[in-house]
């Protein structure tokens, strides 16, 4: 009970913390189109443009040239960050801040907001707003927000474990303190799992990516939690980082595999010979498995830390989508919407660790039947 309460105290700010950061008024830094010269402004009797669920959660769960902070009627606060384009053996370097939230261009680029290359940079005609429709897409290279966050969470992680390591060599032979004690289970957690699915005696050359695995999921799953800088990246709910982690997965998995393995593959021992031959039917099921195995691992992480996402910041948006109704009625849903919140807050956390548990076990269970010896 009393650790319930903790996790509560802890969540109940982060997500009071996203409902001010996630103003209606954020949709504008969303890629809602409106007049910029500096400064959003409104021409008397103007209609104000309503709150767009759709684009803020979108906007929100992508990846972006620049870290949005938080925005106002006529200022958004957001952090640029550096663009690197190679077009004809040319290399261009700026700030994301040059395009002005999309609304300007710079040295011939800009960052498109519409259309199938919406948020990519794209040549434009002259010194215009016109897009190149003729001109291919330059090489995008720019440290982008998902960028950044894995450099940070990258820096923590080595950060976190020199210090640990440093601990072990200093207090050798003595109980762990600190942050030690915190992380040690956690190691040997991953430890167990790994000799359990892979074998006493071939365990240990796996560790460190096993570890690295667990620890860099878990890890980005908290910090995507938390709805301020340097959080709220949706770093693992990016299927180009599961799609990585699992490739690595499968490399390792099929260099690993011994003779007993691939003779499972192409020669199902116990198998009737009509299913292998003439059509080989049995092999091509196993075959397609080598491949099924990783493709679940990207998508089944991609997956529920996006959803995750979602649902959070579509109970947040109901604030706004009846407050633009009526404002007693926002109000009135707030309640409602915040309590939600908090409990999927709190579920995240569990899913926090449950996704980086089985992203590190199912690859663990791989590895050991790769290598498991005929009996």
């Amino acid at each position: 009970m009393l650790l319930q309460k903790k996790r509560l105290f802890i969540a109940l700010p982060l997500i009071l913390l996203s409902v001010l950061f996630l103003s209606p008024s954020s949709v504008l830094a969303a890629g809602e189109k409106e007049e910029h010269s500096g400064e959003a402004s409104h021409s008397p009797g103007q209609e104000e443009e309503k709150f767009n669920a759709g684009i803020m959660i979108i906007d929100h769960i992508v990846d972006a040239h620049e870290w949005h902070i938080l925005s106002t009627r006529t200022r958004h606060v957001s952090i640029p960050l550096p663009v690197i384009l190679v077009e004809q053996g040319k290399v261009h370097t700026f700030m994301s801040s040059r395009f002005h939230h999309g609304h300007a261009s710079y040295k011939g680029f800009k960052l498109e907001t519409e259309g199938k290359n919406e948020g990519k940079i794209v040549r434009v005609i002259g010194d215009s707003m016109e897009t190149d429709q003729n001109a291919p897409l330059p090489l995008d290279l720019s440290i982008t927000k998902n960028v950044l966050a894995l450099f940070i969470s990258c820096i923590l992680i080595c950060i976190i474990f020199i210090s640990v390591a440093r601990s072990y060599r200093k207090r050798e032979g003595h109980a762990p303190k600190g942050l030690q004690s915190i992380l040690e289970p956690v190691i040997l957690f991953v430890r167990d799992m790994a000799r359990s699915s892979i074998g006493d005696h071939k365990y240990e050359r796996f560790m460190p990516y096993l570890l690295t695995l667990f620890f860099f999921i878990f890890f980005n799953n908290l910090i995507g939690l938390v709805p301020f800088f340097p959080g709220g990246a949706n770093l693992t709910g990016n299927i180009a980082v599961t799609m990585v982690m699992a490739l690595i997965t499968f490399i390792i998995t099929t260099f690993v595999g011994n003779r007993n393995y691939w003779k499972h593959i192409y020669n199902t021992p116990g198998v009737p010979w009509w299913l292998k031959f003439p059509l080989p039917l049995m092999p091509l099921v196993e075959l397609m498995g080598v491949f099924t195995k990783p493709f679940i691992l990207m998508i089944r992480l991609f997956a529920n830390i996006t959803a995750g996402h979602i649902i959070m910041l579509g109970f947040i948006s109901l604030i706004f989508i009846f407050g633009n109704i009526n404002i007693v009625l926002g109000y009135s849903v707030s309640v409602v919407s915040i309590l939600f919140a908090v409990f999927m807050g709190l579920l995240e956390l569990l899913v926090a660790f449950i996704q980086a548990y089985v992203f590190t076990l199912l690859s663990s269970l791989y590895f050991g039947m790769a290598m498991e010896e005929h009996h």
